[in-house]
């Protein structure tokens, strides 16, 4: 899926994110960024654009040599064994292996690294989970994106509530690492990140009965 930003005006931002992994389909997702910044097509500046990936990391190098788009990777904790339990991707890439190939890339001063980073009450919104994100990016010119987590009927998961997020990213920002909170929209309607997806099960689910 790709999230277009907009303003009332014109487009701002593209972001390929949500239903599926850019990554795994490298070759047609570098195909459309061609054309989104290429003269013959739409002309874009790749600093307006952003592919957000698992870390994928066959994927990923061929998407750091091959274009100059912004790069975003789904985090959700500093710590192995939570960010496997959190992402099954974790036994294959783990992230400190994702890590070191963004390391081994000069990312120059136009181009940006985010990490995704989903709040999770009492999962990985602790003052020590702060301490080991400053650990694990040290020497990673990049910002964290603090992303409320939209409750799913069935999961025993739920958000941060605000003041924790907010006192997460202060957390961070007094440790040098730049973090900014994710404006959540579509939340009513069930719009909002994943929420779509969630509907439509619930409707299978009510269906079944």
């Amino acid at each position: 899926m790709v999230e277009v930003i907009h303003t009332m005006q014109k487009l701002t931002n593209v972001v390929y994110m949500g239903m599926g992994e850019p990554f795994d389909n490298i070759e047609e997702v570098l195909k459309s960024l061609e054309i989104l910044t290429s003269e013959y097509g739409y002309a874009w500046s790749p600093k307006r654009i952003t592919v957000s990936s698992i870390g994928i990391i066959p994927g990923m190098k061929e998407f750091l040599n091959r274009s100059k788009c912004h790069l975003a990777i789904s985090l959700h904790t500093p710590f192995d064994d939570e960010r496997q339990q959190l992402m099954p991707v974790q036994q294959v890439y783990p992230i400190r292996e994702v890590l070191t190939a963004i390391r081994s890339f000069d990312f120059g001063l136009q181009r940006r690294v985010s990490f995704e980073y989903i709040m999770l009450k009492d999962i990985n919104d602790s003052a020590r989970h702060v301490k080991e994100l400053v650990k694990i990016l040290v020497g990673i010119r990049c910002r964290i994106n603090l992303i409320r987590f939209h409750p799913i009927p069935d999961t025993p998961l739920l958000g941060s509530d605000d003041q924790t997020i907010l006192k997460f990213q202060e957390m961070l920002n007094d440790k040098g690492i730049i973090a900014t909170i994710r404006a959540s929209r579509g939340k009513d309607i069930f719009a909002a990140c994943g929420l779509l997806s969630t509907k439509a099960l619930i409707k299978n689910k009510q269906a079944d009965f």
